[in-house]
């Protein structure tokens, strides 16, 4: 019972920390690793500061790179400076041509929101 509670403590800590300037960073690599695009899972940071998206980060994944372009220079800047609100989600436009990518995404962000309101 004691190894299962040390386990979730650090889980946690891979999911959420805060930044020195009360930035708060999710990593979804654990938190949606269920949730895949065209070939695999799609990770990213989600940034929060004061109730408002800072910027998303796409992080490493098996994704074919052209995509992951298209979906960080025309999808990811949509969510920036977007406020955010305990059980609401943010809608932001998917990209054509990526759509398994683009939902994957939105998917990731969404469990963020969602795991920063429960954590916070």
């Amino acid at each position: 019972m004691l190894l299962m509670a040390s386990f979730t403590a650090v889980q946690a800590d891979d999911v959420m920390r805060k930044e020195k300037d009360g930035t708060y960073v999710v990593n979804t690599t654990t938190l949606a690793r269920d949730v895949d695009g065209y070939i695999g899972p799609t990770p990213v940071e989600v940034y929060i500061k004061k109730n408002k998206v800072v910027k998303v980060v796409m992080l490493k994944s098996q994704e074919t790179p052209k995509y992951n372009a298209r979906v960080k220079k025309e999808m990811l800047p949509g969510y920036e400076n977007q406020k955010i609100a305990k059980g609401k989600s943010l809608e932001v436009d998917g990209v054509t041509g990526a759509t398994f990518t683009s939902n994957a995404v939105k998917e990731n962000v969404k469990r963020a929101l969602e795991y920063y309101w429960k954590h916070k």
